[in-house]
């Protein structure tokens, strides 16, 4: 598969990335390498990656526990601790190898230590692959809130191998396909259809679709590589599905939920509103609803949950003077950015998923 150009460094699949990553080593005078994993790559992924990478440089593995819990500022300094205790110096380089909280935090991590260092990403989770690991966003959350903390720094590289795939389960894979159909609805009506049947997909192709996804995220990102525009419709679905996703976090009564399954709830909500407010027609919100979900289970919501959910909704990164912004289809494969969008409108929203 040909190389993607992002912004400022590439993105290589398969066989061709470790060529182009190798080809990177030898070509940098690097003091030596951190793989920064966590407890489920360090077990599932690293045994592959470690026989590709061809050098005579010392390489360290920093792990932490798996999970959105620990994508906080606490990992990092225990990082930031850990690579001082090692000898880590501005020469450095980071590989981070593992799902989104790995290439979030990891990025982070690289982008601040010693005013930044040079990093890696090989993304091992579909999620990572078509989402988390492209477009230089790196951070860490706030409490329960996502991603408060963060900068935008980009990587020397992203490394996409999709045979690391086989090691998740199937939740996980569901996970990242919910920013796959993202990206069709906000970008490319083609594409969206594509998945609106998933028994008609040759999964043999999938290695193709995820390449497609990454070409529309990397694409959008280039036109607006800080947010200030069109990156922000990137956001569709993720101002209600953080909320969700913040609040399931942290309650002890409710199920954790992947980022994925929290996602695809919010482009039903968010769906609806377009709809309400017409931007899509009728035929094209039911179209969106029965898809999502036929892929997803429902998240089942009581009726004291929509006001704290509503509450976490003033944290959304995208808003503005205090007013809640939301990113709405207009139309299958478009956007409308900037949107204010009444109470009222959200409540009816929750009830309409659940029916």
């Amino acid at each position: 598969m040909q190389f993607i150009q992002a912004n400022d460094y590439r993105i290589y699949f398969n066989e061709n990335g470790y060529e182009a990553f190798n080809k990177h080593l030898a070509e940098n005078k690097y003091s030596n390498l951190f793989i920064i994993v966590d407890s489920n790559t360090n077990e599932y992924c690293l045994p592959a990656f470690l026989p590709y990478i061809e050098t005579e440089l010392a390489i360290e593995i920093i792990e932490f526990d798996a999970g959105e819990s620990f994508k906080n500022i606490e990992t990092c300094v225990e990082i930031w601790n850990v690579l001082t205790e090692l000898g880590a110096d501005r020469k450095s380089l980071i590989i981070n190898l593992g799902g989104g909280v790995v290439t979030d935090l990891g990025g982070f991590i690289a982008s601040t230590f010693k005013r930044g260092i040079d990093f890696i990403h090989v993304p091992t989770t579909l999620l990572a692959m078509v989402d988390a690991s492209v477009g230089g966003k790196n951070g860490v959350d706030l409490g329960n809130l996502k991603n408060q903390i963060g900068v935008i720094n980009t990587p020397k590289m992203v490394l996409i191998d999709t045979r690391y795939l086989e090691t998740l389960p199937q939740n996980e894979m569901r996970s990242g396909l919910a920013e796959m159909l993202k990206h069709g609805l906000i970008y490319d009506k083609t594409y969206w259809e594509l998945f609106l049947d998933l028994s008609k997909i040759d999964f043999a192709d999938f290695d193709q679709l995820i390449y497609t996804s990454v070409e529309i995220k990397n694409n959008i990102v280039m036109q607006d590589p800080t947010e200030k525009g069109i990156r922000k419709a990137l956001n569709f679905g993720h101002t209600l599905g953080h909320a969700i996703e913040s609040y399931f976090l942290e309650n002890e009564n409710k199920k954790t939920l992947l980022h994925g399954e929290a996602i695809a709830a919010g482009m039903i909500l968010e769906s609806y509103i377009s709809w309400q407010k017409n931007l899509i027609s009728a035929e094209e919100y039911i179209q969106i609803k029965s898809t999502i979900k036929n892929i997803f289970e429902d998240i089942i919501f009581e009726e004291n949950d929509l006001i704290p959910i509503m509450e976490l909704l003033i944290h959304d990164k995208k808003n503005e003077y205090g007013l809640v912004q939301f990113v709405l289809l207009y139309g299958i494969g478009k956007v409308k950015i900037n949107q204010e969008v009444e109470n009222e409108l959200i409540n009816k929203a929750f009830s309409d998923y659940k029916s």
